[in-house]
């Protein structure tokens, strides 16, 4: 397993707003991946996320420095110095084994930034079926990939590492649920940042796509918009918009109360029924005499951390049982691997055979077969093609059974 080799740049060990700099439009991707392959790589799979990159290949030299040099400039050739010393300083590298449990723990979401969130294993498999429609991925890395979501799978039925969840999204996103938010309810969004750019990802993605977002920096709540639907406007029309919601959703990183129970009052318009307000803002954004005098219901950041740092210390609980499982995975997947060289390598062996027969029967022997008869020709043709049939799959059984008994 040696050939296999990963190289990647994480929350871990690289600042997540950098991660953009290792970004290859869909368009361009083709063409870029395709020049490292250059290099020497056979197989090549590109895995591109919020919070990491991962190029995971099959390469039959061990990394190098000169070759990790190479592998920068040849990734960006717009690159100076200064950004490749900053890729290779901020990226970790596996090979053999260690590439396979690193691949492994990815699609489990043992090494994501939020541990056990299962959005990871659709991303390794989408990224998997576009770089093998690119013609980038063989048969090592496709056997690498389905062993990974087994493995994933495996690990999210047998143990509990994904029931709880710990984001501040997905639990704000469960807490809508039991207050019996709709998917056509009117949502005011304050904030563009981080946060709230994941939140209204996620409510759309659930189907709550009537957004009106206000943010201080119009163009960027335009951009939001553009991607997931809805409306931006400039957070100064915030204290003249009077057309009624049903959830108000803050984050902003404003010292002061972004909503007032003057503003408040105002975004409610006529209306009276009883509202949603998730602030997920320190400090908050809403005027806590919002809270007091208004009938809502309020989620606040506070006990959603709560219950999130309670459901992380489950999770935590769960990761020596699936290491364990990463373990058995590894041992399936080192025989599997061999398995798959052994038919990689028999390949060859029926044209080889092919070619034995032809110079057999057209040089070797070409006496004999002249003073045949036309019927005698037909039955040693019959009997070549039966037994080159044979042949072909004799020793590809032979050499599983070698290397079975080695592994018992």
């Amino acid at each position: 397993m040696k050939e296999l080799k990963v190289i990647a740049f994480t929350h871990k060990t690289t600042d997540i707003s950098n991660i953009g700099k290792l970004h290859i439009d869909a368009a361009n991707r083709k063409e870029r991946l395709s020049r490292l392959k250059d290099l020497g790589i056979s197989e090549l799979m590109y895995l591109s996320t919020c919070n990491r990159v991962e190029f995971i290949f099959v390469h039959d030299e061990e990394l190098s420095a000169s070759f990790n040099y190479s592998f920068f400039s040849v990734f960006n050739p717009d690159w100076d110095d200064s950004d490749i010393k900053w890729a290779l300083e901020n990226c970790t590298m596996f090979e053999g084994e260690e590439a396979v449990k690193h691949t492994f723990q990815i699609a489990s979401s043992l090494d994501s930034l939020v541990v056990g969130e299962r959005e990871i294993i659709t991303q390794v498999r989408k990224s998997f079926d576009e770089c093998s429609k690119l013609e980038l991925t063989g048969p090592i890395i496709r056997l690498l990939i389905n062993k990974t979501i087994e493995s994933a799978k495996e690990i999210y039925t047998k143990t509990n590492i994904a029931r709880n969840p710990i984001s501040i999204v997905s639990l704000a996103y469960r807490k809508l649920r039991e207050v019996g938010i709709k998917d056509n309810s009117r949502i005011l969004v304050i904030g563009a940042g981080e946060t709230n750019t994941n939140m209204c990802r996620f409510l759309s993605k659930h189907g709550l796509k009537n957004l009106t977002l206000f943010n201080r920096t119009l163009s960027k709540a335009e951009f939001l918009t553009n991607h997931i639907g809805g409306r931006a406007l400039s957070l100064d029309q915030l204290s003249t918009f009077n057309e009624g919601f049903d959830l108000l959703v803050t984050c902003t990183g404003s010292e002061d109360h972004i909503v007032t129970p003057e503003i408040y009052k105002n975004l409610l318009g006529k209306e009276t029924n009883k509202k949603t307000i998730i602030d997920i803002a320190i400090p908050y954004d809403i005027h806590p005499e919002v809270v007091e005098k208004n009938n809502v219901n309020y989620i606040e950041i506070k006990a959603l951390k709560e219950v999130s740092e309670s459901n992380l210390k489950k999770r935590e609980e769960e990761l020596t049982a699936c290491q364990a499982l990463i373990e058995e995975q590894i041992i399936a997947f080192k025989l599997a691997f061999k398995e798959r060289k052994v038919e990689l390598a028999m390949q060859a062996v029926p044209q080889k055979i092919k070619e034995i027969k032809e110079l057999a029967m057209n040089e070797v022997f070409i006496k004999e077969m002249d003073a045949m008869t036309v019927e005698n020709k037909e039955v040693l043709d019959k009997m070549l093609a039966y037994i080159e049939k044979k042949y072909i799959s004799v020793p590809m059984k032979m050499a599983k059974e070698i290397l079975l008994e080695k592994e018992a």
